[in-house]
């Protein structure tokens, strides 16, 4: 089938399996550009690894220190009339061009909150690996089935104590419009830390020790994103920041765990950028694309690539002390927060109008990193050609 891009809201409904495979492709060399860095660890798990930080973190270390990696996942196989998710066709890219270079590739499809799939992890690590030395935590899912109570939990996009009004960017039509978001109410919140917390990080880390995979030096990171004081408002001191704020309390618990095992757990506050998870968020999105025309014009713009291989081979495996801050979070935000992209923000975040939009956003940076999420937009791959939808993984 011929394969375009569907856009409806933050989704794209279609996605393309030649430009996926470019996009994991385009990242593989950039890790190999930079080169190996020698301390990091070889037999890794990645929770949550087939989009975003979590793929680029696979991709960073089996490309960046030869890492033999295990990669779990819920995505989406092809159909006779539709492609698969994304996230499917960016696992099968990686699979391909792990094996290619000589390397350990495996992955699990299936609900990574449930036991069942904790079992089936545990059991591949025992046979192939032995155990594993690094485990990066890196789940997004809009629900949760607890494994022990059968319990669903939804996390709901709401602010704290009082109403959000602010502005909003509608990514179909390019408009700036007001939005209004009512207040959480308590089960909302306790359900948003339920999916998106660290109680499922815990569970992990206590079933891999439980079963006496963990290598001694054991570490294990899981993302935050904390952000600017004018997007807190609808995140940090929302509902999601509730949640992200729990992963504080399960680093120290699991902290406590690991100290037989000389190992180490940490939260990385990383930088804002595109993803199916960050486009759903209200403000965030006209945020982001005031950030990137800054960043850019400074030259310190990353993305899940970039801010993967400097955690991993500066941070968690360099050879100098890691960075980080009063609440022991490392801080891969750094660039962004800088005082002075800050100001440069604040300086124009009220005058930003869908008149002037273009103008004083990278708007056009941001559709375009939307779009490479599902494979479209690259220069070298032929969206008029007829493809494969059905891919192996």
């Amino acid at each position: 089938m011929v394969i375009k891009p569907k856009i409806r809201g933050f989704i794209c409904l279609t996605t393309h399996p030649t430009g996926c495979r470019e996009h994991v492709n385009q990242q593989v060399n950039y890790i190999q550009s930079k080169g190996s860095f020698e301390n990091g660890p070889k037999k890794v798990l990645v929770v949550g690894a087939s989009t975003g930080y979590g793929l680029a973190s696979r991709i960073a270390l089996a490309f960046g220190c030869k890492a033999s990696t295990i990669g779990l996942f819920f995505e989406r196989e092809a159909g006779e009339k539709r492609p698969a998710t994304a996230g499917w066709y960016n696992s099968a890219a990686f699979h391909s061009i792990a094996n290619e270079n000589g390397l350990y590739a495996k992955s699990l499809n299936g609900d990574a909150f449930s036991m069942e799939m904790k079992t089936k992890a545990i059991e591949l690590i025992k046979r192939d690996l032995g155990e594993i030395d690094c485990l990066v935590y890196s789940l997004a899912s809009p629900r949760r089935k607890h494994p022990k109570t059968g319990e669903i939990a939804k996390s709901t996009l709401k602010p704290i104590g009082q109403t959000y009004d602010g502005v909003t960017l509608d990514t179909d039509k390019a408009e700036v419009k007001p939005v209004s978001l009512e207040p959480a109410n308590d089960q909302e919140i306790a359900e948003t830390i339920s999916v998106m917390g660290g109680e499922d990080w815990e569970m992990w880390i206590d079933a891999l020790n439980s079963a006496n995979v963990l290598a001694d030096g054991f570490k294990t990171v899981a993302y935050t994103y904390i952000g600017p004081k004018l997007t807190w408002p609808i995140y940090w001191d929302g509902t999601i920041g509730k949640a992200k704020e729990d992963l504080d309390r399960a680093a120290q618990v699991i902290n406590g765990i690991l100290k037989l095992k000389n190992g180490n757990a940490s939260v990385a506050v990383m930088k804002a950028v595109v993803t199916q998870s960050s486009s759903a968020i209200p403000t965030v999105p006209l945020y982001i694309s005031l950030l990137f025309k800054i960043m850019k014009e400074k030259g310190i713009h990353e993305g899940p690539i970039e801010q993967a291989q400097r955690l991993f081979a500066t941070q968690l495996y360099g050879k100098s002390l890691m960075q980080v801050d009063d609440a022991n979070r490392l801080r891969l935000d750094d660039f962004e927060m800088q005082s002075e992209v800050q100001a440069a923000v604040d300086s124009v975040w009220n005058n930003i109008k869908t008149e002037n939009l273009h103008e004083l956003t990278d708007y056009k940076g941001y559709q375009e990193d939307f779009l490479k999420l599902f494979g479209f937009g690259f220069n070298n791959v032929d969206y008029d050609a007829d493809v494969n939808p059905t891919v192996e993984l």
